[in-house]
């Protein structure tokens, strides 16, 4: 399975949308937000969500400080590990923790339909989000990923990388249509029993291995920092906090973009084996962050996939985190109307 996971993945489903994390999810080549060739769908007689998905190239915008900031910003996004993390020249400049890029989930560059895009992000900020339960701005939005997907700590808002990664995310969202839908990932049907990590295993062998290895460690780049394929888990991968560890929300990402290279209209794994799969990456060892259970302070707003307590239900930690799902969404939604 190629790549992908962050800024959306670490805030899908419930604030929600991870890593090039499920980095070309989990695989994606190099990267990034990153997997590289954007999605196209006919456009005759299309509605505003069957339209095209818009590939805006910062390239051609007319030289001079903007679009020098705006190049600054994709080169971020896409090697974040370089410019931003371990091998950034100066210390000061290393916030993120692993080797990922932000391209890791959010595939080329966060243009690509169904892929987390960024297009049309800029647009939903501020809001308010379940995980703080707050009205969070664009810039908190991203350093909530460098704390979780990247494993790191949060950029200044007033940095030239934090105002280079919004203008980026800002000229992608410029040519947006009315009404288009691409960004996040299609939500896949839950399952009437729980997520099987043996059964995911299986799946992950057969479709996985070839770039994130059989160790899920990914495949270094040959010429330098950073993954041609991200590890899934291990110290190298996002972190307990991330949305990439919720089933649900890898298991949306990679039925519509892994194994690295296939789309959201033309998936290659079933609905049951994304989540199996998603389930047995989110067993694995990965880097602990702390104090989870101050996460969504409004409990009633908690993913219902949330891997850690305390939760507004009599339902098991081990059920909202394999599931069944359904039955937990049907006492909420008996709940709300009462």
């Amino acid at each position: 399975m190629s790549s992908a996971i962050l800024l959306l993945a670490d805030g899908i489903g419930g604030g929600t949308m991870v890593l090039n994390f499920l980095f070309r999810f989990v695989a994606a080549a190099s990267l990034a937000f990153a997997v590289a060739c954007g999605n196209t769908e006919p456009t005759s007689d299309a509605t505003p969500s069957q339209a095209e998905w818009p590939q805006p190239d910062p390239a051609l915008l007319v030289d001079g400080p903007h679009k020098d900031e705006v190049l600054y910003g994709e080169a971020l996004i896409r090697r974040t590990y370089e410019l931003a993390g371990p091998a950034a020249t100066s210390v000061s400049l290393r916030y993120a923790g692993n080797n990922l890029a932000c391209g890791s989930c959010h595939l080329d560059g966060g243009r690509r339909r169904y892929g987390l895009s960024f297009i049309g992000v800029a647009d939903a900020y501020p809001r308010n989000m379940a995980r703080e339960n707050a009205e969070q701005s664009l810039a908190q939005r991203i350093n909530g990923c460098f704390e979780r997907s990247m494993n790191g700590r949060p950029l200044p808002e007033d940095s030239r990388e934090m105002a280079a990664m919004i203008a980026y995310i800002e000229f992608l969202s410029e040519t947006v249509p009315a009404g288009m839908e691409g960004r996040g990932a299609p939500a896949v049907a839950l399952l009437d029993r729980p997520a099987d990590p043996a059964r995911g295993e299986l799946v992950y062998r057969s479709n996985c291995v070839a770039c994130h290895g059989a160790d899920g460690q990914g495949l270094r780049n040959a010429d330098g920092p950073g993954y041609a394929y991200p590890p899934l888990w291990g110290p190298d991968s996002f972190n307990t906090g991330a949305g990439m560890h919720r089933i649900i929300t890898a298991a949306n990402f990679i039925r519509a973009n892994m194994p690295y290279g296939v789309t959201h209209d033309a998936p290659q794994l079933t609905e049951e084996q994304a989540i199996d799969v998603a389930a047995f990456i989110n067993v694995q060892a990965r880097p602990e962050r702390r104090n989870l259970d101050r996460d969504y302070p409004d409990r009633a707003r908690k993913p219902v996939d949330a891997p850690f307590p305390p939760y507004d239900d009599d339902f098991s930690q081990e059920q909202h985190t394999f599931g069944p799902w359904p039955p937990i969404t049907a006492a909420r939604e008996a709940r709300a109307r009462r």
